[in-house]
């Protein structure tokens, strides 16, 4: 067995440290695969985690990142072998199973997927938990209907992770995207990777004043939650969806059931975590071909493992733009 360079958390007088150190191979928890980890990722509840937020992490020490991407070093897995592109995203890695912000991690093959043709380790993790999400929310409205053409379609939070590749998504298939953020300073941003227009977020953000609104999005993806879901909820047009993948805006919903009743509207919510494996299989797939790659390199900024504790609070504060991608060897 070998050390390996890791990115671990330890509780120390009540507060989370996070150091890199030097971790023995022979503590990697259980698994059938071994991975070499290439690249993982900066996501919303890493930075939950980062910070001890949450209680999503129960013992320590731990080692966090709830994706990664790398090849197969060992596997007693007749489905993977040494050398095999793989990708995880959910399944609890980095919160209660030791993560991706390391040179190794061991994992359940039932975890791993193929990384699809032409999908490289970084490219996957530009895409990540936040992209894998926002293409689930797409499928989502598509099975209920949405398709090229219908009208408007809303993404809030669109400069964040999930916001960033939903645009892109959403554009590439022929909607007309409409974003909706709070940082009018990356309108061009957001102009590049496909919005047709922007509104400001606040104008989402009230609590509803009646129970319908006049309609107007043909469907919605919503990484904010709270009032702004709410909201979108009034404006939504008859048996339109809303993709409900995220709470930066709350966790309460000040809502109606008026809109379900008189409009059929649909609210779909949208679960990465425990995603059967069938589905995410076609979702990488899908991924893999419709995600613009020049829109993907766009919104990536590749840092190294150790500037991970100061961008922590950053995510969290929705001040990092688009996708935050982590260089193990860096």
């Amino acid at each position: 067995m070998a050390n390996f360079r890791a990115l671990v958390l330890r509780e120390e007088d009540g507060r989370i440290v996070p150091r890199l150190e030097s971790v023995d191979e022979a503590l990697l928890p259980a698994g059938e695969v071994t991975v070499r980890v290439e690249y993982s990722t900066l996501n919303y509840k890493d930075g939950m985690i980062l910070e001890g937020q949450g209680r999503l992490v129960r013992r320590y020490p731990h080692i966090p990142g709830i994706d990664f991407a790398g090849t197969v070093e060992h596997s007693d897995s007749p489905e993977f072998r040494p050398g095999d592109p793989v990708l995880l995203t959910g399944w609890r890695v980095g919160e209660i199973h030791w993560g991706g912000y390391a040179e190794k991690a061991r994992v359940k093959a039932a975890w791993l997927v193929r990384r699809p043709e032409g999908l490289g380790a970084r490219e996957a993790m530009a895409i990540g938990t936040a992209g894998f999400t926002a293409m689930l929310a797409v499928i989502a409205l598509e099975q209920h209907g949405l398709v090229p053409g219908a009208g408007d379609v809303l993404v809030t939070g669109a400069a964040g992770g999930v916001g960033s590749v939903a645009v892109a998504l959403l554009a590439r298939l022929g909607h007309r995207v409409v974003a909706a953020t709070g940082r009018p300073a990356l309108a061009e941003y957001l102009r590049e990777l496909g919005a047709a227009e922007l509104i400001e977020r606040s104008v989402l953000a009230g609590k509803p004043a009646r129970p319908l609104d006049s309609e107007r999005w043909a469907g919605a993806v919503d990484a904010v939650g709270g009032a702004t879901l709410a909201t979108i909820l009034t404006q939504l047009r008859y048996r339109a969806s809303v993709a409900a993948c995220g709470l930066a805006g709350g966790s309460d919903l000040p809502a109606s059931v008026i809109p379900f009743l008189l409009r059929g509207v649909n609210l779909l919510g949208i679960d990465s975590v425990m995603c059967p494996r069938a589905e995410r299989i076609a979702a990488w797939q899908r991924l893999a071909r419709d995600l613009p790659q020049d829109r993907l390199a766009r919104m990536t900024e590749v840092v190294p493992l150790s500037r991970l504790p100061e961008l922590a609070p950053k995510i969290l504060r929705g001040e990092i733009r688009g996708r935050t991608v982590v260089d193990i060897a860096g």
